[in-house]
């Protein structure tokens, strides 16, 4: 049965634990009366316990990892960066509207500690949390395990065309509609990562690079719906 063993357990639950947060609050959003923040802004609340859940159940399971820095840590470096520009070339270079709707850290203060809780949980979330996960979950298990159900058997960056597939799509289905170009790009481009390394820890790092200098150009922009 799927999901029996520890190592299925730590590469899967904690990805499907961070979607079942945002899905509980999705719900709470639409089915309980409006009135309060925690009903009409969700994100609020659901993204911070996303990364309390998601930094639990990675700590939990950290040994079935073995994650360590990486010897491609230039070339994983580079990907992120060039990964950021795919994310940004619409607003910035080729006149596309601003998204500024989405979590804005001044929500329930402008200033004070409300203000640096509000930022730090999120780029906590951004640039730990949702790398790790992520990776562990779409490098780490599904690019393995659509070439072998016994996908420890897989060395990290073996390829297929059915298991890059499928990543990539799925990566790409888990973003917003408007972010699916640079989705399904950036999702080749991590896999990349992985065939060019055979490291699960670039790929975690090429993650990070990439969303912490995407926090970084929110935050100068004002576009939050990036984030």
């Amino acid at each position: 049965m799927f999901g029996a063993t520890l190592n299925e357990k730590a590469y899967v639950g904690p990805f499907f634990a961070f979607l079942a947060v945002m899905l509980f609050g999705e719900i709470a959003g639409h089915l309980l009366p409006h009135g309060s923040w925690m009903v009409d802004e969700p994100r609020y609340w659901v993204f911070p316990v996303q990364t309390v859940v998601g930094g639990w159940l990675l700590a939990r399971y950290w040994r079935c990892y073995a994650l360590r820095w990486p010897v491609g840590a230039w070339f994983a470096i580079l990907i992120g960066v060039v990964a950021l520009i795919l994310w940004i070339a619409p607003q910035q270079w080729l006149g596309a509207d601003p998204r500024r709707v989405g979590f804005e850290p001044h929500f329930f203060r402008a200033v004070g500690w409300p203000y640096w809780a509000n930022v730090t949980t999120r780029f906590l979330r951004l640039v730990i949390i949702v790398p790790l996960l992520e990776e562990i979950f779409w490098r780490g298990f599904m690019l393995r395990y659509f070439i072998d159900d016994d996908f420890t058997s897989v060395p990290i960056g073996a390829f297929s065309w059915k298991s890059f597939g499928i990543t990539v799509g799925g990566f790409c289905l888990e973003h917003s509609f408007a972010d699916w170009p640079a989705a399904i790009l950036t999702g080749a481009l991590f896999n990349l990562v992985a065939y060019r390394t055979r490291s699960l820890s670039a790929c975690v790092l090429t993650h990070a690079v990439t969303n912490l200098l995407l926090g970084l150009w929110v935050m100068r922009t004002g576009q939050w719906g990036f984030w």
